[in-house]
């Protein structure tokens, strides 16, 4: 067992309630320092940053033991403009709420982390994607330190988190373990994960597949536009087309219910 990491960082922190869960006031760029300042300090402690969008919000109003976890120790950053527009609406200091996309916060971390050798594992995906995923990486940002990769059995997160995982990342000693197994099962696997083991445990969702160049990127004019779901939706409507027709209401729903 391990203890979560108190956090200790350099600004007052200020949190907003979006639809009864509780979002940190950030932005990209000071969530990516933070998060290498935290991993860079801790040795022993864990932490559990979840990066959560509408589609999250709307899950949790629905499934009572998903919502508990944002409850729980751990940072929830807000990935996604919908969320983001809603923070701004009630942050007491609304010009420090931002969005803080997944793979952008990815990359940007892997990048920034360089300079203090964090040391990097990727859990999720299969052996393929993970393997360019490395490569990608690696020939993007030398020096980057991945200290090792896993692609876990599919099913449930206890068969995923099985006794080969548990060990592979105890023996690497990372201090970020990046978790591409997609909304939820990311977030109950960062939370299992930090109970037993040392580090920061991030949800990243489809950032594996988008770096490895298994799913294609939307430009980013789009993803500055606020409309980056809907360039996905068109581009996987098969995958999407139940996530964001029925999640974008129940998130609407959720805010302005409050819960």
């Amino acid at each position: 067992m391990t203890d979560f990491k108190e956090v200790d960082l350099r600004s007052p922190r200020e949190s907003v309630l979006i639809g009864g869960l509780p979002f940190e006031v950030t932005d990209l760029d000071t969530a990516v320092r933070d998060v290498v300042s935290i991993a860079t300090q801790s040795s022993k402690q864990s932490l559990v940053v979840r990066l959560s969008n509408a589609y999250c919000v709307a899950l949790a109003s629905q499934d009572q033991e998903y919502r508990e976890l944002f409850d729980g120790p751990g940072l929830t950053l807000p990935d996604g403009a919908p969320v983001a527009w809603a923070m701004r609406s009630r942050a007491r200091s609304p010009q420090r709420a931002g969005r803080v996309r997944g793979p952008s916060f990815f990359v940007d971390v892997l990048d920034h982390g360089r300079g203090s050798d964090l040391r990097h594992f990727m859990l999720g995906a299969t052996d393929e994607t993970l393997t360019k995923l490395v490569d990608e990486t690696t020939n993007r940002y030398p020096g980057v330190n991945i200290v090792d990769a896993y692609a876990p059995p599919f099913g449930p997160v206890e068969e995923a988190l099985d006794e080969e995982c548990i060990q592979r990342i105890a023996q690497a000693k990372p201090d970020i373990v990046w978790i591409g197994m997609g909304t939820p099962k990311q977030d109950f696997a960062a939370a299992a994960l930090a109970e037993r083991l040392p580090g920061v445990f991030i949800g990243v969702g489809a950032a594996f597949d988008f770096v490895a160049g298994s799913v294609r990127e939307a430009p980013t004019w789009v993803q500055n536009s606020g409309f980056e779901w809907a360039y996905r939706l068109v581009t996987e409507p098969k995958r999407l087309w139940r996530r964001y027709l029925f999640g974008n209401a129940r998130f609407i729903l959720a805010v302005l219910r409050g819960r």
